[in-house]
């Protein structure tokens, strides 16, 4: 149960409260579930006040499109800003805590959801590596080497992929709308709730494959199908590292990380010569990610209650 110091006398006086704790205002999930759509909405339509008959990939879009979401993610605390003064609803964290930018527990955020992350992808990195013509120190070599760095920086598609969209999806994403989930919802129920968001706004891709005739409409919309059940768990993954750790960093890693190494091969580690060693690692990294799921992401290596789980009415399972 949370504790009333997590509360703001203004909460306590503008809310009701029952014998069994702290009850949201009426009509605070309706105006929760509105602002994500609106915030939603403007995510996605900022992708498309540009006007170009050039596809999604080219130089010149992706650098329209960087101006556009980063004017929107920049505002989108202004939305959770609103939503708390609409809704009366006054934590204790302050709103940059709520939406993860904090110092408390950023260490472990930065290196221990990543590295369930990678545990995860066990398979696909050793499939990775046993394909991979360089040898170890070679690899180091090229981290270590800034020409590398320099030539990723001045590719519009790394960026996009690596940087600009783990950052802006997960702040807009998770960071706004989680806080304004939490309350109505619950932890459980918005971790579940979230996705939704982001998995419909991934379907504007559809448009631009239509638009350019890249493939019939059954495929397109299928792998439309497909792509909206990969981000939606995708996403619950990330909302579920967010609500535990309390931290931006750690979804936005993990983004960063999933987006470079892409849907699982599953196809290819069937016809590999060590198929038995890949096929292995990838149930092992599936098992140990399941085991360590929790252990892991323990709020207290973060800060116990984490910022989004002192809104919550209950801490529960998620939050504990």
């Amino acid at each position: 149960m949370i504790e009333d110091d997590y509360l703001t006398p203004s909460l306590m006086s503008n809310q009701r409260h029952s014998d069994d704790g702290f009850v949201p205002p009426d009509g605070l999930c309706w105006v929760s579930v509105l602002s994500c759509l609106l915030l939603a909405c403007s995510y996605v339509g900022s992708l498309y006040v540009w006007r170009s008959d050039l596809p999604r990939d080219h130089p010149a879009v992706i650098k329209r499109r960087f101006t556009s979401v980063l004017i929107v993610s920049t505002l989108s605390p202004v939305f959770v800003w609103a939503w708390k003064e609409f809704t009366g609803v006054r934590p204790e964290p302050s709103l940059l805590e709520l939406m993860g930018i904090r110092l408390e527990g950023l260490v472990p955020a930065i290196i221990l959801p990543l590295l369930l992350t990678m545990v995860l992808f066990l398979g696909p990195l050793i499939q990775l590596a046993m394909d991979c013509p360089w040898g170890f120190i070679d690899g180091i070599r090229v981290i270590v080497d800034p020409r590398f760095w320099a030539l990723c920086l001045s590719d519009m598609r790394w960026l996009r992929n690596q940087v600009v969209a783990p950052l802006t999806e997960e702040l807009v994403f998770r960071a706004c709308m989680l806080p304004m989930l939490v309350p109505c919802a619950g932890p459980g129920t918005a971790i579940l709730t979230c996705p939704l968001f982001f998995g419909v706004a991934h379907f504007h891709h559809v448009i631009e494959l239509l638009r350019f005739r890249q493939g019939t409409v059954s495929v397109i919309f299928l792998s439309a199908v497909f792509q909206f059940s990969y981000t939606a768990v995708f996403g619950a993954y990330c909302a579920f590292i967010f609500i535990r750790t309390g931290h931006l960093v750690g979804p936005v890693l993990c983004h960063s990380f999933c987006n470079y190494m892409g849907f699982p091969a599953v196809s290819a580690a069937l016809d590999h010569p060590h198929r038995l060693t890949v096929l292995s690692c990838y149930l092992l990294g599936v098992l140990l990610f399941f085991l360590l799921l929790f252990p892991i992401t323990d709020p207290l290596y973060y800060g116990s209650p984490t910022p989004p789980c002192s809104l919550a009415t209950t801490l529960g399972s998620v939050c504990s």
